[in-house]
């Protein structure tokens, strides 16, 4: 027997997006699925979007307060029919086959929740592409995310994730976080006993931010998320979380012995790392102009990142403020 599946999208705003979602769904080589829609207060109207697909699609809508896409999340799961409740984020792009590949790999391989990778859609804009390399890349961050060789300690982000709802339900569903709230699920899955999987082919195309300042902005978000994360769940901290921080404190370094001691031995390797990622960024994405601008995303994310890493240590294990007071804004009350 095939597992059920129920598609949980939490939306604010971003009709347009949901628009070409929804279009990647209709055609779906596997089309037994429902679609939950949590418009999570949005400015703008969506029934609009969503009635051109209602002939189609099995798509159920439900409108509320804004809170956050993780309690969003919690209530579409509440309202889910099937099995197994699949998240994906509004920006995002499926394939084909994204549903019937999701059923395949579940009876294949057993897992209480599981994830799958992003990339970049040939039709994404040269910037879009060039974050998407920055968020990927073996040479930043996005190089640690997960694969196949780790898939039993993968966590599943929101954007691409799917878990049991019975499983779902035992643990509380997301949390109050409203940043980092996916990789919190992940750990609060592990911690209870239950296992997690990367499944290799059901990619999504994400869009994820469209200027430098709104990425510079999310990365930032998600620096000052993970000192939290390392609190609530210390059996899961790595070295590799501070990389950026690491890297944005020798960036700073070597200024200094630059203009002070009039060397620039530590700056020449940040000049042989800038070369790595052009010339790897050249490789993969064919294109000069996406290269050069590849190289400016994967400074800024690791320089926001590490910032905002950084600030979060120091106001949680330096100053002694509980994350609800530090970041209020990343928490959800009520």
């Amino acid at each position: 027997m095939k597992p059920t599946i129920s598609i949980i999208v939490a939306i604010f705003n971003r009709k347009d997006e949901l628009f070409e979602l929804l279009n990647s769904l209709v055609i779906q080589t596997d089309n037994d699925f429902e679609i939950i829609i949590v418009d999570d207060g949005s400015l703008v109207d969506l029934r609009p979007t969503i009635g051109n697909f209602e002939s189609f699609l099995n798509i159920r809508y439900f409108r509320k307060d804004n809170s956050g896409p993780g309690l969003s999340r919690n209530f579409g799961a509440r309202r889910a029919e099937n099995e197994w409740l699949v998240f994906v984020d509004s920006d995002v792009i499926v394939e084909e086959n994204y549903v019937e590949n999701i059923k395949k790999n579940i009876i294949s391989i057993p897992c209480d929740a599981f994830g799958g990778a992003d990339k970049a859609h040939k039709g994404f804009n040269l910037m879009q592409k060039a974050i998407s390399y920055s968020m990927t890349s073996v040479f930043t961050t996005g190089g640690i995310r997960g694969s196949k060789k780790s898939v039993s300690k993968f966590q599943p982000r929101s954007f691409n994730m799917g878990v049991k709802k019975e499983v779902f339900e035992k643990v509380g569903g997301f949390s109050e976080m409203r940043i980092g709230e996916d990789p919190d699920l992940s750990m609060t899955l592990w911690e209870n006993g239950y296992t997690t999987a990367f499944f290799d082919d059901i990619a999504v195309y994400h869009k994820r931010r469209v200027d430098f300042g709104k990425f510079s902005k999310q990365v930032y978000q998600f620096g000052c998320a993970r000192p939290i994360l390392n609190q609530r769940h210390p059996n899961y901290v790595k070295i590799s979380f501070a990389f950026p921080t690491l890297f944005l404190l020798g960036y700073i370094i070597g200024f200094l012995e630059y203009f002070t001691m009039g060397k620039g031995v530590i700056l020449a390797f940040y000049g042989l790392y800038t070369f790595m990622v052009l010339f790897h960024a050249m490789f993969v994405t064919k294109n000069i102009s996406i290269a050069g601008m590849a190289v400016i995303s994967t400074y800024i994310q690791m320089f926001s990142y590490g910032y905002g890493f950084l600030k979060s240590w120091a106001l949680l294990n330096v100053f002694r403020m509980k994350p609800e007071e530090a970041f209020p804004k990343h928490f959800h009350k009520g």
